[in-house]
C-alpha cells in the first residue's frame, strides 16, 4: 500500500497539484472539519459508492488516525483503483479544514 504523510499531502495541496482526497470517516468526525475539497464517502458506504470514484484517477484516503483509511486503500486496491494513504490521519493533518 503506498502511504504518504500529512506534512506530504498538505505540501502538494499548497503547490497547487490538483489531488482527489476521500474522507472515509464518520458524519459527526467530518462535522469537526475535512480537507479542503475532500470527496466524505463513509468507509461503510464505500461498497455501494463506486460509481463516484473513477478508476483513471488517483486518490488519497484519509480517515481520523490512517487505520480506516488504510482497510478503504486496500478494498479499493482489491478493485482495481489506484489509492495512497494518507498515515496518522486528521489527527496528524495541520493544514487547512472546511466545515
Amino acid at each position: 500500500m503506498k502511504e504518504i504523510t500529512a506534512k506530504e499531502l498538505e505540501q502538494k495541496i499548497d503547490a497547487g497539484e490538483e489531488v482527489n482526497i476521500i474522507d472515509v470517516r464518520e458524519d459527526e468526525e467530518v462535522a469537526g472539519g475535512k480537507i479542503p475539497g475532500a470527496k466524505h464517502i463513509p468507509l461503510g458506504q464505500i461498497p455501494d459508492r463506486l460509481d463516484e470514484i473513477n478508476k483513471n484517477e488517483h486518490y488519497y484516503i484519509v480517515c481520523r488516525s490512517g487505520g480506516r483509511s488504510g482497510r478503504a486503500c486496500d478494498y479499493l486496491q482489491e478493485k482495481g483503483y489506484d489509492t495512497t494513504n494518507m498515515v496518522g490521519g486528521m489527527l496528524d493533518w495541520e493544514g487547512e479544514v472546511e466545515f
